[in-house]
């Protein structure tokens, strides 16, 4: 660690560490150097107690890669403030006992060899409440991530507010959600690392602006605290409000992770901007196939039988067996996340991609749990923020379809269904990046071509595409559910029919009987082609891939066609 500050030498004028400490969880004495040992972490429980900003920086970044960057100038004592003590004693104090000169350490270093800028608070200075200097630190790590075109992580603990410096406080919120927009339009990525606690003016501002929001276990995040809320409007917040876990679970961070988790993933979400050359991909032989004659014709209900087998590979399988490196980001950021839809970045042999897909399930638990694949309006919005991050970090998307249709109940139009779905089609249409879409199982209406307005359209042998499932097509139109197998004929919804009507590109074989009679295979498959469709594609100027992808589907239904 280089430099004068609170990185060299340990200096940060803190008392000697106590012998035992009390887990604030379970209670339990542990021993104080082996508790150190383990980045503060109680092994019996995993309760995560604070760090100071330099004890972060020596837990994430690679030993000897530390560079502390000192940020700009800021004002001192503004208003001149004293409240049971002067402003500027506090200042002074806080410099003491923490050997900073405010709440945020800055530093350029690497994460397994990978560059990144840190942006570090210290909950020790004045709550690591957010104040002009601080303010300063974040956009001078913003300015430092942009100059040498490194991803940029903030470390957050803070109160809020720094209220000593009355409205000059408030206006550090927009001074760093400018800074953040900077890197948004630069194409760098941002990440979060969100630590206990963390609130008001900081949450409501470039903590929350990231692409990346993870949370270690237990930490609180939300713009007003527990003791604000009480006091203003006289509600007590339930146990569990606020937590990491809560926040995972309402859509409003894409992770919890462990402090001996977060090198890796960091390494992971970093390993984006590793491109490979023209190379990639020019020894995977193609198995798509292209020719409607070289498909066997199968009675349509036998075909709509196999796409529904609970055995084929869902999405998950499919990352899992030939995605690596994969990071999954939850969340719609309003309050929700839906599990029928999943997604994240990966590699695909060593190209960095962002993967969606609808996930069903091999069972009746998970089928519950995933809503049998049909995703709700938060599913649609964290696909269609997951694109935009795609956009912005010009990785390709690969969209993995298997739904019967997006989820039809009551909660979802109130939730704006048709908004979200149409927000998604409108999207994919302007990624200015390549778009595979993979229809593996079940290809249901507009909840399926919400991501499938792709550059290439592949479908596998035994999935289906339509724009209803033939039992509501029969219920309609024949007036008789029970006529399902004539609708599903007439409908055309198999492959070949679908390669004929030109409104698929390319079909992927699988094993004899359907993908659940050889899942190892049938990934194998998918793989190859979506990397044979890729190979062509991934160097293609974002403004022709736009172009030819809406004049694609300007021409579905024109007698040209």
């Amino acid at each position: 660690m280089n430099g004068s500050g609170p990185l060299a030498n340990g200096a940060e004028r803190r008392s000697a560490e106590p012998e035992w400490v009390l887990c604030q969880s379970c209670r339990l004495l542990l021993y104080g150097k082996r508790f150190d040992r383990h980045a503060k972490v109680c092994p019996e429980c995993g309760w995560h107690s604070r760090l100071t900003a330099s004890q972060r920086l020596g837990c994430l970044l690679d030993p000897g890669s530390v560079t502390e960057v000192q940020p700009g100038a800021a004002v001192h004592d503004p208003l001149s403030f004293t409240d049971l003590r002067p402003y500027e004693s506090r200042l002074t104090a806080a410099k003491r006992t923490t050997g900073m000169d405010d709440a945020v350490l800055i530093a350029h270093g690497t994460v397994r060899g990978r560059s990144i800028v840190v942006a570090a608070m210290d909950f020790r200075f004045l709550g690591g409440s957010l104040g002009s200097a601080a303010g300063e630190a974040v956009a001078t790590a913003a300015e430092t991530a942009l100059g040498c075109g490194s991803p940029l992580l903030l470390i957050t603990a803070s109160g809020g507010a720094r209220m000593q410096e009355g409205a000059l406080s408030l206006m550090q919120m927009a001074r760093t959600s400018n800074a953040m927009a900077a890197l948004d339009e630069a194409g760098l990525l941002t990440i979060t690392l969100v630590t206990d606690p963390t609130y008001g003016g900081v949450s409501a501002s470039f903590a929350t602006l990231s692409d990346v929001l993870i949370a270690e276990p237990g930490a609180r995040m939300g713009f007003a605290g527990p003791r604000v809320i009480e006091q203003t409007i006289g509600q007590r917040l339930p146990a569990g409000f606020q937590t990491a876990e809560f926040l995972l679970d309402h859509g409003l961070v894409d992770a919890v992770r462990s402090r001996a988790e977060m090198p890796r993933t960091l390494a992971s979400l970093l390993g984006v901007a590793d491109v490979p050359d023209d190379q990639w991909g020019q020894d995977v032989e193609d198995p798509m196939v292209r020719d409607p004659g070289r498909l066997p014709r199968h009675p349509a209900e036998e075909i709509v039988r196999r796409a529904r087998d609970l055995g084929r590979p869902t999405a998950t399988d499919h990352i899992g067996a030939w995605l690596s490196d994969f990071v999954e980001l939850r969340g719609d950021r309003t309050g929700q996340d839906c599990r029928a839809l999943v997604g994240g970045l990966a590699r695909l042999d060593g190209l960095p991609v962002m993967v969606i897909g609808h996930q069903k399930g091999h069972g009746p638990d998970e089928l519950l749990r995933t809503g049998f694949g049909m995703p709700s309006p938060a599913g649609y919005r964290k696909a269609a923020r997951l694109m935009r991050l795609a956009a912005k970090l010009r990785v390709p998307v690969i969209a993995l379809i298997d739904t019967p249709g997006a989820y039809p109940g009551l909660d979802a139009e109130r939730g704006g269904q048709a908004h979200a779905i149409a927000e998604c089609l409108r999207t994919m249409g302007g990624l200015p990046v390549p778009i595979i879409c993979v229809i593996s199982g079940e290809g249901g209406s507009g909840g399926a071509l919400a991501l499938a307005v792709a550059d290439r359209v592949l479908m596998c042998e035994n999935a289906i595409y339509s724009v209803i499932s033939p039992e509501g097509c029969a219920a309609i139109l024949w007036r008789s559910p029970e006529r399902a197998k004539e609708a599903a004929a007439a409908l055309r919804l198999d492959a070949r029919s679908l390669l004929e009507l030109g409104v698929v590109d390319g079909v992927v074989p699988e094993p004899s009987g359907g993908a659940h009679n050889g899942p190892e295979r049938a990934g194998r498959m998918v793989r190859n082609s979506v990397i044979c469709a890729l190979r062509d594609l991934r160097r293609t100027p974002g403004v022709q891939l736009i172009a030819a992808r809406r004049a694609r589907y300007r021409r579905f239904g024109s007698p040209w066609v």
